[in-house]
């Protein structure tokens, strides 16, 4: 899985702490899932794209060999 979570997090210009404190999850989420050490619920991804304002999918993208 792809993210674009670093790239917004610039834009944005907010550090890792405070993407985690406005979508209240932990800061290590945030890490693992730039990592992509870990893949985010929906749950997780729905409170990240809502800091962003950004549809999940524009968020978080499958490697075509994921989705089969």
């Amino acid at each position: 899985m792809k993210t674009r979570l670093k790239e917004l997090r610039a834009r944005f210009g907010i550090n890792q702490t405070e993407l985690a404190k406005r979508a209240k999850i932990s800061r290590q989420t945030v890490s693992l899932i730039e990592r992509g050490e870990f893949m985010p619920s929906l749950l997780i991804a729905t409170k990240i794209s809502r800091v962003f304002d950004e549809p999940i999918e524009k968020i978080f993208q499958f490697e075509e060999e994921e989705l089969q």
